[in-house]
């Protein structure tokens, strides 16, 4: 055997690390997650009661994020599923699955028996095959307080026409994990990256799996070249001619005891399938104007093989201060001609025509002769004011692009079709700036919905929905507007003790209650006919007491007899408290 060069020997060893690490964060995880693995038990026993399908129409969902949006692919619909709501003391996680017609722009909810978990920051995609499909893929679950995680390694599948969850079980799958992201190639599924986290570690990854839609197996793939570095939230999008698109994404790793170094990812690689079982990296230098740095940011597939980028976040520390700049700007990738150019709105065609009137194109900055001291005008911000229930004003931020940057997209893009064009006539209706946001394209037109921005310490939700004809690129339509009724915010404050314990299942009860108030009480039956029911007017600590026993052996029942006796109380007080809570 030859000498190993230095970079296959940095290689081999970064490979080692890596693989120490994960030991090291799966030893302590699995501690963490085994308390929150009887409560996910539990909630599945309460969505196994549902028997049939129901559908319900219903106003909007509520203000999420870190849910999937996903095209219906042979109906106009959009489905929602999953996310996650924090509303500045607890973390709330769903499970509820939404359908959006297109055509009549109202919701209905799906209540579907046996449904996967509660979670967030999964992967979902959907294939044509027997009358629509929709898989979904790994995801976390989280308490409340932000302290404690349960990351999935579980594969679902949604059969659109019969309306029935189908877990799929194959053996030789990705860790547990969030962040991932997930494409449809050929007839397999590739999943790359993302990350694992428990109270005092992570990790991130950089690994690629495929699942084949035909055999139902994984397989772990070990491409030549050099990869991308470990990374979550990137971009990962299918070319044309069957290889697989990976740009950005973010990771973090510590640098001394508690000190943290975030790193926001630029670099774009391509995963080149050269066989049936053969893969290659290949580092990719695009040209066009790139998007600045960003993490947060939210992505899918538009017309004419152009993958889009939209929003996103940048964020600076400042010594203890976190301050982010959010972003609602749109950059295309052209996946034939490797090229970045920005989305820029071209504005009504009646306005265009009047413009166009006796008016000569000024040259674009490209065109202008080197050393010249012409500059084009910056960008115009608009600020907006939204008032929220509880009386917090919240400024917005809108970057409007100058005329001449838009007619330099119209000039260097517009000749083969691309999504730009001239000028709008003034400051354009356009989503305001978020991160997380969730994606959807059909038909052409693409749809935002929900995601989340910070006014200093507080985080907003939203649940607005917009939309945007990728092929005109004229103007927003507000199908949704934000509701500032739906801006709840709890300031910090000193929690009692055992707080923790209520954790992963406390808030989300209380929230699937007060979500579902108008189908009545027909569930909270059901619980009572199965659980001991509350006493009119009895307090929590009278009810526990009365109930203790029943809960604790519920609870030893879904860790196993090897759990310890202290963890099974534990895990039965916070069963007791959400069923408590959920039925006052």
């Amino acid at each position: 055997m030859g000498k190993k060069s230095k970079k296959e020997r940095r290689a081999k060893g970064a490979e080692k690390t890596a693989a120490k690490m994960e030991k090291k964060v799966s030893k302590r995880a699995r501690k963490e997650e085994e308390d929150l693995e009887a409560l996910i038990a539990e909630f599945q026993t309460l969505d196994a009661k549902k028997t049939q399908v129901l559908e319900t129409s219903c106003p909007p969902p509520s203000p999420r994020l870190n849910a999937s949006l996903s095209a219906h692919p042979e109906k106009d619909e959009l489905i929602l599923f999953g996310g996650e709501y924090f509303n500045g003391q607890k973390t709330f996680l769903y499970n509820e699955l939404f359908i959006y017609n297109l055509r009549k722009n109202s919701w209905a909810k799906i209540d579907i028996p046996n449904p996967p978990p509660r979670r967030c920051a999964h992967q979902a995609v959907v294939v044509s095959q027997g009358g629509g499909q929709l898989w979904v893929f790994g995801g976390e679950f989280a308490s409340p307080d932000g302290e404690q995680f349960y990351h999935y390694k579980d594969l679902w599948v949604l059969h659109l026409a019969s309306k029935t969850w189908e877990q799929v079980k194959a053996s030789g799958g990705p860790s547990g994990r969030s962040g991932h992201r997930m494409v449809v190639c050929k007839r397999q599924l590739v999943v790359f990256g993302g990350f694992h986290e428990s109270a005092r570690d992570y990790i991130y990854y950089n690994d690629a799996y495929t699942f084949n839609l035909d055999t139902f197996a994984w397989v772990k793939l070990a491409p030549s070249g050099m990869a991308p570095s470990p990374r979550s939230g990137c971009q990962l999008a299918t070319t044309p001619d069957g290889n697989v698109l990976i740009y950005g994404g973010y990771s973090k790793q510590r640098i001394k005891k508690d000190v943290d170094k975030g790193t926001l990812h630029t670099d774009m690689f391509l995963l080149k399938a050269e066989g049936s079982d053969k893969w290659m990296w290949t580092r990719l230098t695009p040209s066009g104007v790139k998007p600045p740095p960003r993490s947060g940011f939210s992505v899918a597939l538009g017309p004419n093989n152009r993958s889009l980028l939209f929003g996103g976040v940048h964020d600076e520390e400042e010594e203890e201060h976190l301050e982010g700049d959010f972003f609602n700007d749109m950059y295309f990738y052209d996946l034939a001609k490797n090229r970045w150019f920005p989305g820029q709105l071209k504005g009504r065609k009646s306005e265009k025509k009047k413009k166009r009137r006796g008016q000569g194109t000024e040259p674009s900055p490209a065109a202008l002769p080197e050393g010249s001291d012409e500059t084009p005008p910056g960008p115009m911000e608009i600020v907006k004011e939204v008032v929220a229930e509880d009386g917090t004003v919240m400024t917005i931020k809108e970057t409007i692009s100058c005329p001449t940057a838009e007619r330099q997209s119209s000039e260097s893009e517009g000749e083969d079709g691309d999504a730009t064009g001239d000028e709008a006539s003034g400051p354009q209706v356009e989503p305001c700036p978020r991160s997380n946001a969730m994606l959807a394209v059909k038909h052409g037109v693409l749809y935002v919905y929900g995601g989340m921005f910070e006014v200093g310490d507080r985080q907003f939700t939203l649940n607005d929905l917009y939309a945007l004809d990728l092929h005109k690129m004229d103007e927003w339509k507000v199908l949704v507007e934000m509701d500032p009724k739906t801006q709840e915010w709890l300031e910090e404050s000193e929690s009692d003790e055992g707080e923790d314990a209520e954790g992963a299942e406390g808030g989300e009860e209380e929230e699937d209650d007060s979500s579902e108030e108008e189908e009545g009480s027909d569930k909270e039956d059901e619980e009572e006919e199965e659980h001991p029911a509350l006493q009119h007017d009895e307090k929590y600590e009278d009810y526990l007491s009365r109930t203790e026993q029943y809960w604790v052996r519920l609870a030893r029942r879904h860790l196993g007899p090897d759990a310890k006796e202290k963890k099974a109380v534990k895990v039965g007080h916070a069963m007791a408290k959400t069923f408590y809570e959920g039925s006052a």
